[in-house]
């Protein structure tokens, strides 16, 4: 085959976690001979703007997809349009129903599972927390927030007072964080479905001079300076650099003719101060994954 192309579709610039998935797919595509052309919407998350994104990588005519949907269920017809086109398609981060090569990600349940049982660890086992919770579109907020729900089933010294939507960005989850600090005089605990909106959170914790503990999901670099600092406890390794990496190393292994399996997860580890230090490298100085690292 000469050069492989992949076309590389993610939601949008705004969250660093996006960045680090585009550089790992970059770098996966070169190390392997091949080359990617990235799809991003304009407007972070816009349905429309992926939808048009899709006819013009069908008139490029890559040879794989790798797809983030902006709404896993709007997006499913798009999907399948590429799919009937004959290319293979790899969805990511988030899943997508339809004719898919393969997905890779990460469990959301056990990671919001995980970051809250960490918050409330952290409170002792009692205390008012406040939630900022994901984009409803987005498979990966929805089962996150179930994860935590599952966490506060099993520990009734800890009361959910309140929970906004943050869309996963850090202007909207500061907005959201203000409301809900006016509505809530008491916050001991903030569970956020992102790292993003984690510095949102604390942004409007700043403003409003009051203090809670902060929790977080991606481990990205500014999450780690914060748990160092201790104005974050913890965050979450779910791996947007590892997942793009790994998803990318399936298409290309499939466009080889070798076996891919239909899904692949990546596990996502806590972050706090007892481990921080593993996550200080940065993205563009991280080692690409090794497939045999996660499939076995």
């Amino acid at each position: 085959m000469t050069q492989p192309t992949l076309a590389v579709f993610t939601k949008n610039r705004v969250n660093p976690a996006y960045d680090a998935a585009r550089l790992a797919a970059d770098r996966a595509a070169a190390a392997a001979g091949a080359r990617t052309v990235h799809y991003v919407p304009q407007t972070p998350d816009d349905v429309a703007q992926q939808k048009a994104l899709v006819v013009e990588a069908l008139a490029l005519k890559p040879d794989g997809v790798l797809f983030n949907p902006t709404d896993d269920a709007a997006m499913a017809e798009d999907v399948a349009r590429i799919a009937a086109a004959g290319i293979p398609v790899a969805t990511f981060i988030n899943r997508v129903p339809g004719d898919i090569l393969t997905f890779v990600g990460s469990d959301d349940v056990k990671v919001g599972h995980t970051i809250a049982e960490a918050l409330i660890a952290g409170l002792g086992g009692k205390g008012k927390i406040v939630a900022l919770d994901g984009t409803p579109s987005a498979r990966t907020a929805r089962d996150r927030t179930v994860g935590l729900k599952q966490a506060l089933a099993s520990h009734p010294g800890v009361e959910l007072v309140g929970a906004r939507v943050g869309y996963l960005q850090r202007a909207p989850a500061r907005a959201a964080m203000a409301e809900l600090l006016a509505a809530h005089p008491e916050i001991d605990g903030v569970w956020t479905a992102n790292d993003v909106m984690a510095f949102g959170a604390l942004d409007a914790l700043d403003e409003a001079g009051r203090r809670a503990t902060v929790v977080g999901i991606n481990g990205l670099p500014e999450a780690i300076a914060h748990i160092e600092r201790g104005t974050m406890l913890a965050s979450v390794d779910f791996s947007a650099f590892n997942i793009a990496a790994v998803a990318a190393a399936a298409m290309l292994r499939h466009l080889d003719g070798r076996p891919v399996p239909a899904e692949i997860m990546v596990p996502a580890e806590l972050i706090d101060r007892t481990n921080c230090s593993r996550w200080k490298v940065p993205f563009e100085e991280r080692p690409i994954p090794a497939w045999d690292d996660f499939v076995r």
